[in-house]
């Protein structure tokens, strides 16, 4: 998206004379308001922007420029009555239509959330690894969108449902490998593996259990600790408490400890 974007800034800036920059989520800008005043849609009650033509799944990018250029009429709202993506996020993150409480919101707490997933959230990501989109999904402005024709922003097949025992095995080195060229790659083996942990626990697969408990030994206390919690739920009680002993007696982080005294 940014090297098209580039293009038509170098076509609008031989054609003004005047200095462009190039943006696409590199930059602090407020792209959906600015994108509402341009006219390419409105802000919804979930607060992304929603197009009449093209629905909710929208990619923003920004370009500046010092050319004094007409204004167009910025859209309005036309949400309407409805709230279906108010009432389908998983954890309640809108306290009120056009309000995001992001502390709450599953694509933050699996993207940008840095330490362990709250607890009272754990069981709300599913099996969410990276990001949510319910909201935009369900949201009824879909049905006038088309599939891109644009073969880069197409999902890859080899990411489409991956086995949860596979993804949670991958070192550093298998993860940026697996993800290159994806977004995913930007949150870190250890964030990801974070989120694994959690998906594993929700699927209830006891077969699973082994890879758990090789992941609550991991060099990372951010795997270790969401390992703890999904063992708690897998593992049966005495074994769990065995396990616990044992860690314990080594384990430095607090954050972990922690995590292993609250299924005590």
């Amino acid at each position: 998206m940014k090297g098209r974007l580039k293009t038509l800034a170098g076509w609008l800036a031989s054609q003004t004379k005047e200095d462009v920059k190039v943006f696409v989520d590199t930059a602090p800008l407020m792209e959906k308001p600015l994108a509402k005043q341009a006219g390419v849609g409105w802000q919804g009650k979930h607060t992304n922007l929603v197009s009449r033509d093209f629905g909710s799944w929208l990619f923003l990018g920004s370009i500046l420029t010092k050319a004094h250029l007409a204004a167009d009429e910025p859209e309005s709202d036309h949400c309407g009555s409805c709230q279906s993506c108010l009432d389908i996020c998983p954890t309640k993150a809108f306290p009120a239509p056009y309000q995001l409480d992001a502390g709450k919101c599953i694509s933050y707490l699996t993207i940008e959330h840095d330490g362990p997933i709250p607890r009272e959230f754990r069981e709300a990501m599913g099996n969410r690894i990276y990001e949510c989109d319910d909201c935009l999904a369900v949201c009824p402005w879909n049905k006038y969108a088309q599939e891109t024709a644009e073969i880069k922003l197409k999902a890859r097949d080899d990411l489409a449902a991956p086995a949860l025992r596979e993804l949670a095995k991958l070192d550093d080195a298998g993860f940026r490998a697996k993800f290159s060229g994806s977004p995913i790659k930007r949150i870190g083996r250890n964030r990801f593996l974070r989120n694994v942990m959690i998906a594993i626990e929700n699927s209830q697969d006891g077969s699973l259990r082994k890879v758990v408990i090789d992941n609550a030994k991991d060099e990372s206390a951010l795997v270790r600790g969401a390992s703890v919690w999904a063992l708690s739920k897998l593992e049966e009680t005495s074994t769990f408490s065995d396990l616990r002993n044992k860690a314990l007696a080594s384990e430095t982080d607090e954050s972990v400890r922690e995590e292993w005294n609250a299924h005590g």
